[in-house]
């Protein structure tokens, strides 16, 4: 009977092939893995016509786009390797009823840890400093009138309190950083205090983006938006570049409402060699890394294993992100 066979689990690169065997050989029989012949459109296409489950490209350079819906009609969940979906058509893939889940809160203090890491080379200056001595100079003078600052006396505005915006705000505070946020909907939990987003905007010498990129929040942080900011704040986006368009960030910049800003993604990735966004003496550049870290990967790759392992055995699965059910049914041939 078609319910007989293994269930057949599609892994998108670049997840390495070996690591992936790893981490399933516990399910045996149960699941047949897969691995697209190459790294296309087509061969994606190709192996998404028989694959019951997938799990996602984390770059977003194949994405599970309408088209790579329509070429899959066994599919019934997709598993994404990271917490952010942007790269799914997650309309087509509700209307096909396919569960779609991240790996929500797996690099959370990773992403954090590098939030805070980057407002403390803002505030000091650290990357001009460091081009400038490797460029053979002594340049005390002019980094003491760039107006270094002690991160505890910074105003801290946190877009987004899920697990990322949480872990950020807990640790501005714990450095004495006075914090509130702003999310669509307002935590009564939180240890920092709400405030609507322009009254958020208005009081934050350092902002932290932590949403997730969806068609409300996309270009949220635009020319206006930013031009509400304090003057000299610091932006550190660990959220998406379309939060916070590459111009609109640059023109702040350039006009001084931004001293600095610290990037991890772009509205491009990677942005164009020649881009003005590499060049800019005030942005620190990170090439989509924040939550790399070992422990980060190793949390998110356990928490692919165990959804996976529980949509092939018939146990609920976790972090569903487009309102559907945690049980997984296979599509009947």
């Amino acid at each position: 009977m078609e319910n007989d066979r293994p269930w057949r689990v599609l892994s998108m690169l670049p997840l390495p092939e070996e690591l992936v065997r790893r981490i399933f050989a516990s399910l045996g029989g149960t699941a047949e893995l897969t691995f697209p012949a190459t790294r296309d459109q087509a061969a994606l296409h190709a192996a998404l016509a028989d694959a019951d489950v997938v799990i996602g490209d984390y770059t977003g350079e194949l994405p599970l786009d309408a088209a790579a819906v329509a070429a899959a009609p066994r599919l019934a969940f997709v598993q994404m390797p990271q917490v952010g979906v942007d790269s799914c058509d997650l309309p087509a893939l509700t209307a096909a009823r396919v569960p779609v889940a991240n790996t929500a809160g797996a690099n959370a203090r990773s992403v954090a840890e590098w939030a805070v890491a980057a407002a403390f080379a803002l505030c000091r200056d650290l990357a001009p400093a460091d081009r400038r001595m490797r460029a053979g100079e002594w340049p005390q003078a002019e980094m003491l009138a760039r107006n270094p600052r002690e991160i505890h006396t910074q105003r801290v505005g946190v877009l987004g309190l899920g697990a990322i915006g949480a872990e950020a705000a807990r640790l501005f505070a714990a450095l004495g950083c006075d914090v509130a946020y702003w999310s669509r909907t307002p935590k009564p939990e939180a240890s920092a205090r709400y405030l609507e987003l322009d009254a958020l905007l208005a009081r934050s010498d350092i902002l932290v983006p932590a949403l997730p990129l969806t068609a409300e929040t996309r270009g949220l942080l635009d020319s206006g938006r930013l031009a509400l900011l304090p003057q000299g704040a610091l932006l550190v986006n660990v959220a998406r570049g379309g939060i916070a368009p590459d111009d609109d960030v640059l023109a702040a910049l350039d006009s001084g409402r931004l001293a600095g800003a610290a990037l991890d993604v772009f509205e491009n990735e990677p942005p164009a060699p020649d881009h003005p966004i590499r060049r800019h003496e005030n942005i620190l550049l990170s090439p989509h890394v924040a939550g790399a870290t070992g422990q980060a990967q190793l949390n998110i790759m356990a928490q692919v294993r165990d959804n996976v392992t529980a949509a092939v055995t018939g146990r609920p699965v976790v972090n569903v992100v487009n309102g559907l059910g945690p049980m997984i049914t296979r599509v009947a041939a």
